[in-house]
């Protein structure tokens, strides 16, 4: 028989099942409700890993964009010469190749900013707070290195932050958050496989005598194994497609993503990737199938 026939005829003995094979599988007790749960509760936590590593993803592409296409420039002057060094500093960027706009920040624009640490009602005049340019580029960028030569000989006050120096270590914490959330779902199906291996190798073992008894009226233990796999797996997807959907719903109430929230919010699911959790109940049926089948030929090959 060719290998497509033969998945195809596992497949249909699968949920089609034998009312006489199925009697040697307990239909309750712990085994049963061992394999929903576990199978219900990693479902569950994998939506939330899958949830966390997509956001931490889309965080990462967000920063590594809007960072590496910006830039700030700093006037740390004298309040008499703060405005003229601005004045400077703009002329100069209006010629700097790789700058696509500049402005200089209001008093309300840096108010603002400094509003979350020293209130609303922060007058500037009484700090020696530094004039605030916002640089956006274009094309391949600026040149730092040009550029903060070009500052120093005519803008003695200004300091150029190309976000460089904290722009790499956020990008890369998002990337390996994001990393980490596939990890985790990596370890939540070896949790399952094992889980499910247990399992079957308890309900295996209960029933030893009655798989003697099957095997004395003639029964192979392809047979006998084939009723261990259908019911584990069809127990494994029953219990994945319900932490599913509580998983879904779960995500569903988190808060939406804000500004002012940050990464604190924004953990859903976006677009065609709320298809990707529709995934986990398969996924946990197949682990669940070859967990079973693996523990299935080990034990009853001990019991021969």
């Amino acid at each position: 028989m060719k290998p497509g026939g033969k998945l195809l005829q596992n497949l249909r003995a699968l949920f089609a099942g034998d009312r006489q094979a199925d009697r040697v599988v307990p239909p309750s007790g712990f085994t049963a409700q061992l394999t929903v749960f576990v199978a219900g509760a990693m479902a569950f936590l994998a939506v939330f890993a899958m949830a966390l590593s997509l956001a931490a993803g889309r965080l990462a592409d967000r920063w590594g964009e809007e960072l590496a296409r910006s830039a700030t420039i700093r006037i740390v002057a004298p309040l008499e010469q703060r405005q003229a060094q601005t004045d400077a500093a703009l002329r100069i960027l209006e010629t700097t190749a790789g700058v696509a706009r500049a402005r200089a920040l209001s008093d309300a624009e840096q108010q603002a900013l400094l509003a979350p640490w020293f209130g609303p009602d922060l007058a500037l005049d009484a700090l020696p707070v530094p004039r605030l340019i916002e640089v956006i580029e274009e094309g391949e960028g600026i040149d730092p290195v040009g550029l903060r030569l070009r500052l120093s000989a005519e803008v003695p006050g200004a300091v150029l932050d190309d976000h460089g120096r904290w722009r790499a270590p956020l990008v890369q914490a998002a990337d390996r958050l994001r990393l980490l959330g596939w990890v985790s779902i990596l370890l939540i199906t070896s949790a399952v496989a094992a889980m499910i291996t247990l399992a079957a190798h308890a309900a295996l073992a209960a029933n030893a005598q009655v798989i003697a008894v099957l095997r004395l009226v003639g029964a192979q233990d392809d047979y006998i194994a084939q009723a261990f796999i259908r019911r584990f797996t069809l127990r494994a997807l029953a219990g994945a497609a319900a932490g599913t959907v509580l998983g879904l719903i779960a995500v569903t109430l988190l808060p939406r993503a804000s500004d002012v929230g940050g990464f604190l919010t924004g953990l859903g699911f976006q677009g065609v990737h709320w298809v990707l959790p529709l995934l986990i109940p398969p996924l946990a049926a197949a682990v669940a199938f070859g967990a079973t089948r693996m523990a299935a030929r080990r034990t009853l090959q001990g019991l021969t």
